[in-house]
């Protein structure tokens, strides 16, 4: 069964960068598209970025041209760095499992994906 394990969250001053980390155990991501979403606090889980399995990306267009996602299937690991940070970033983060190879043509949504990490909480104020 795959785990995913989100890190890399903390509290950061505004147009600051973070880089979030999700790394994989139970299967190998390169066979498979992963995503990135987000939940703010009384607000439904959105999706940020996806990755397919052939390097190709994803965004939301509240954060496309800030953030970017990757991979490095060596380590069984995906990454977002996250740029020029604003407090309308601020929420829990999760990286989730898609069984598919490829992204639905856009971050997607929950339903989307089949296995969830724990989050990472990101906070972007001064």
């Amino acid at each position: 069964q795959v785990q995913l394990v989100e890190s890399g969250g903390d509290l950061v001053q505004p147009g600051g960068s973070l880089r979030l980390s999700c790394v994989a155990s139970g299967y190998r991501l390169e066979y498979y598209s992963i995503g990135w979403f987000r939940q703010a606090p009384g607000k439904e889980r959105e999706g940020v970025s996806c990755i397919s399995s052939d390097g190709s990306t994803y965004y939301s267009d509240s954060v496309k041209g800030r953030f970017t996602i990757s991979r490095d299937n060596a380590k069984n690991t995906a990454y977002l760095q996250m740029n020029s940070l604003q407090p309308e970033d601020t929420a829990v983060y999760y990286c989730a499992l898609r069984g598919w190879d490829y992204c639905p043509g856009s971050p997607g949504r929950p339903a989307d994906y089949g296995s969830w990490g724990q989050g990472t909480e990101v906070t972007v104020s001064s």
